[in-house]
């Protein structure tokens, strides 16, 4: 794993950019066509926006599969992740080949198609943020670190559910859904290459935990510490407790 501090939240940005733009054109080049997982949530706001307005990405021939979304909101819902993906990915770029998890309908159905859809290739690069509780997608503390579904039926702790309030999706907890569809441990690990984007000193215990602990399924998000190919994005903020 390679840890990067940058000076703050907009050099992250477009220093972990440019990183996705390499391995995106690289894939292109090689094999006509890229697969990727993009993340949601405010952490991701400023990466999607340097990433977006680059205009040496054939986005035609990029395929993408998003990590989690919620069970029980609508897809029009401000909170949406698909809504999310829509207007700072899918509309900036002009990407065609998408997988949303349509939870409308039947999770545990939605679950097992898109798995299906991202088990026929390998992933290229995986973008991904982790939360103040240290989870990666919605893997909550304890995480499954074992299971081999491509996604999974989670429920969602209260710090997390907590953590949508403080960023504003939501008004107060009760509103915050209390299961989701998330992409399972074992899937993420399965990308070629993993971007790790987190600004904001609100994630510097969890990167300490995550990074500087134990690899444990307390701290899902330190299993990335086991996959050969991760850089981690940080800033002043967020790093401000790691030790080295």
């Amino acid at each position: 794993m390679l840890i990067r501090v940058l000076d703050d939240k907009l050099t992250l940005a477009r220093a972990a950019a440019d990183r996705a733009a390499a391995v995106l054109q690289q894939a292109l080049t090689e094999h006509g066509h890229a697969r990727i997982i993009a993340a949601t949530g405010a952490s991701q706001f400023d990466f999607l926006e340097a990433l977006t307005a680059r205009s040496d990405i054939d986005w035609h021939n990029v395929e993408m599969f998003h990590l989690d979304e919620y069970i029980g909101l609508p897809a029009n819902h401000p909170a949406s992740f698909r809504k999310f993906l829509r207007e700072r990915l899918i509309a900036k770029t002009g990407i065609t080949q998408y997988h949303f998890l349509e939870v409308e309908s039947d999770p545990a159905a939605v679950a097992k198609k898109v798995g299906e859809e991202i088990s026929t290739a390998p992933i290229d690069v995986a973008f991904v943020g982790i939360g103040e509780n240290g989870h990666l997608a919605f893997n909550d503390p304890p995480a499954d670190f074992e299971s081999e579904d491509p996604y999974l039926i989670v429920d969602l702790d209260e710090a997390c559910r907590r953590q949508q309030v403080g960023e504003g999706w939501f008004a107060d907890i009760s509103q915050v859904p209390a299961q989701a569809i998330s992409m399972s441990i074992r899937q993420i690990l399965k990308a070629r290459e993993i971007l790790v984007i987190v600004p904001d000193s609100r994630k510097a215990e969890a990167v300490k935990a995550c990074f500087e602990g134990e690899i444990t399924p307390l701290a899902p998000a330190s299993i990335l510490r086991r996959h050969s190919n991760v850089i981690v994005y940080l800033d002043r903020d967020s790093s401000a407790l790691l030790s080295r």
